[in-house]
């Protein structure tokens, strides 16, 4: 499969290259083409390297997740089939990683939920026995799990600068105590529905990110859902707490960056051959058992 590092369409605005997708503005001025590349974000630098494929999966996973939860909450997903579209609008290389969705503006804050203490969250309470200025139990082992899914947001950080996790009082002063308090309630029962589906397919969702949006009034889900880049996923029938986890997502390129000894900064470095298939491997893995 040929690899979508950036998209062109002609005769359409890119509106925004994100670290990922490519957001283009239709004839509609009330909706937006959105193309899932397949670019890979690591402690949020973009790699040079492409996993072909990447994309589709995204696109895939999150049309899914999207509309399994609008029951919970509606989405910005118009449309996903394209075809309708004239053919130099949307190149074949395209196919399965383009939708057009409502614009909608951007709610400033991460939205993050953990079931179980890894990652940042793991580093920060080794540090301080807190989550986000969440107090938690003495003693907790990596990859364990939590009493209760906590709401840990961080900022939203242009591009190229590194989100931060921020207490929940912070989320409030960026966003207002009610719009903070809708999406970590949200965020809370997006988690809970999806963690139990995705448990009964042999994967656990440790903990994932949202973004939502404003659209017409009405608080929105945006971006992406439930997927490989969002959340980490792991194994059923190999979970062991007191260290790491085998996963299904992109914590596979993180311990490859880590292990390198990376300073996160850009330039990142070039990802091997190894790395960029054992990498859309996990990606399918992912796929297959919550979808298929």
């Amino acid at each position: 499969m040929k690899a979508v590092f950036e998209s062109e369409l002609l005769g359409m605005e890119l509106v925004k290259r994100g670290k990922v997708r490519d957001v283009y503005q239709t004839e509609d001025r009330d909706k937006l083409l959105i193309v899932a590349c397949d670019r890979l974000s690591a402690f949020d630098v973009v790699m040079p390297t492409p996993v072909p494929g990447k994309g589709i999966i995204l696109t895939q996973m999150s049309n899914f997740w999207f509309e399994k939860t609008r029951g919970i909450i509606s989405n910005h997903i118009i449309q996903e089939d394209l075809s309708s579209l004239r053919g130099d609008d949307l190149d074949h290389n395209l196919k399965g990683r383009a939708v057009i969705v409502r614009k909608s503006e951007p709610v400033q804050i991460e939205a993050i939920v953990r079931g179980y203490i890894s990652g940042s969250g793991w580093n920060e309470y080794k540090r301080t026995g807190s989550v986000c200025g969440i107090s938690m139990p003495f003693g907790l082992k990596e990859s364990e799990k939590l009493a209760e899914p906590i709401f840990t947001p961080s900022t939203k950080a242009p591009a190229g600068q590194h989100d931060e996790n921020i207490p929940f009082d912070d989320a409030c002063q960026i966003v207002g105590e009610n719009m903070a308090k809708r999406v970590r309630d949200i965020s809370l029962e997006l988690y809970s529905f999806a963690a139990d589906y995705a448990f009964g397919r042999g994967i656990i969702i440790a903990d994932t990110k949202f973004e939502f949006g404003i659209s017409e009034g009405e608080l929105i889900l945006i971006d992406e859902a439930f997927t490989p880049d969002s959340s980490r996923f792991w194994p059923v029938n190999e979970y062991q707490a007191g260290g790491p986890q085998r996963s299904f997502d992109k914590q596979y390129v993180r311990d490859y960056l880590e292990s390198m000894g990376w300073n996160k900064k850009p330039p990142a470095p070039e990802l091997p051959p190894d790395v960029i298939d054992n990498t859309i491997e996990k990606y399918k893995e992912a796929l297959s058992r919550i979808i298929e």
